[in-house]
């Protein structure tokens, strides 16, 4: 049973994953559907979490619209998931970013890694 729930997964996997760590920020564009039209939505924010392995790995996404913090969770392998985009990355020294949800302002800003 477990070989067969094994070679399902594994079909489901997309072939170009995204590199992303914690502290990146990124766009995500995501499929949205309106009743029969099908659209790309972008949205741009810190990586706060990557969790999961597998066809079940996802990474959570946070950024603040109109003053109000909006985080969103995203299957990394989810056909709804168009593609991932690395805007810059992040000097971090944790595996979870819990700690920018009660920050807002300059405060809440990952610095950037520069190698």
């Amino acid at each position: 049973m477990n070989e067969i729930i094994k070679a399902i997964e594994e079909e489901q996997l997309k072939k170009e994953v995204p590199v992303i760590n914690v502290g990146d920020t990124v766009k995500v564009y995501g499929k949205i559907k309106e009743g029969n039209r099908e659209r790309i939505q972008v949205f741009e924010g810190v990586v706060l979490k990557v969790q999961g392995g597998g066809s079940r790995a996802t990474f959570t996404v946070r950024k603040t619209s109109n003053g109000v913090g909006v985080e969103k969770t995203w299957p990394v392998h989810s056909p709804n998931v168009e593609k991932v985009e690395l805007v810059r990355k992040g000097k971090v020294r944790r595996a979870k970013l819990n700690y920018l949800r009660s920050r807002v302002g300059k405060k809440a800003k990952v610095k950037e890694l520069v190698k």
